[in-house]
């Protein structure tokens, strides 16, 4: 029996650049792992694959974690019996990857144990065909990703700073998201992720923060208006800069200090909000 940590992500900046012929976004986003984890545990038993959470409301068969294995026993012609049980941590619906780094978690796992027969390219492309998510759950830290999130240019990690992610009660789903974006009337604000690189590479909290955008934001606020009044709350209480993480329903706010932090947290805490104070 073998326990992993399996990392959540926020989205630091996030463009919805346009729509492929296949029916996929290409994004350009700067992701960035955060230590608020989900425990994978698994079990080298019986036959077949299986996969259990503590959450009765999310079905077993259609978990990434069991898609995972069961993708990479395919695609590697190795069998053998596995059970996975999935503490949750991560809230679900939250836009922070929560099914995505079980997925990679298992995924990472996996081929280290059977001596790497995927090697690194093949196991992130292995990872792109299950979510856009999952390669830069695979490699961890921050990255510039682009196309459907399987290029992925690695970047230092933020300077030292304090993040809060809050989750309003209500989750939205990834699909219903980009089908609000395919729909939307008003032409996009889009990110300036040039700035923000730019910001990043000189250890400029102050301004890579006040560049933090998604452009999912306004599609999201039609449907959960309390993101939008989470982000100017966070903002008003000495936020550098927030945004929504992936499609949401979680907002990401980067703070100076973990005492900033911990004050804007207390004051937002209520109305069945998840908070988390993670120091990256």
């Amino acid at each position: 029996m073998i326990s992993l940590e399996a990392n959540a992500k926020i989205n630091l900046t996030l463009d919805v650049v346009g729509l492929r012929p296949d029916g996929y976004h290409e994004l350009s986003t700067v992701m960035h792992e955060i230590p608020l984890a989900d425990t994978v545990t698994l079990s080298f038993e019986g036959e077949g694959v299986r996969c259990t959470t503590d959450l009765p409301y999310i079905k077993s068969g259609t978990n990434l974690a069991l898609r995972a294995a069961n993708a990479f026993y395919g695609r590697t012609g190795i069998s053998e019996g596995l059970s996975i049980r999935i503490k949750k941590r991560i809230p679900v619906g939250a836009g922070l990857g929560g099914g995505s780094s079980d997925a990679a978690a298992v995924l990472r796992f996996l081929n280290e144990r059977h001596g790497n027969p995927l090697r690194a390219d093949e196991l992130m492309g292995l990872g792109a065909e299950l979510g856009a998510d999952v390669p830069f759950c695979i490699a961890g830290g921050c990255a510039l990703c682009e196309g459907i999130g399987e290029k992925m240019t690695p970047l230092k990690r933020l300077p030292h700073c304090t993040a809060v992610v809050a989750k309003p009660q209500a989750s939205l789903s990834t699909r219903e998201m980009f089908r609000r974006i395919d729909r939307w009337p008003r032409r996009r604000e889009r990110p300036d992720t040039r700035g923000f690189l730019t910001a990043l590479e000189a250890g400029d909290l102050d301004a890579l923060a006040k560049r933090m955008y998604n452009s999912m934001e306004p599609a999201a606020a039609s449907l959960a208006g309390e993101i939008a009044e989470i982000k100017t709350s966070l903002l008003r209480l000495g936020a550098l800069g927030a945004c929504m993480s992936g499609s949401g329903s979680s907002v990401a706010a980067l703070f100076d200090t973990h005492e900033a932090a911990q004050s804007a947290a207390d004051a937002l805490a209520g109305r069945d909000r998840e908070i988390f104070v993670l120091d990256l």
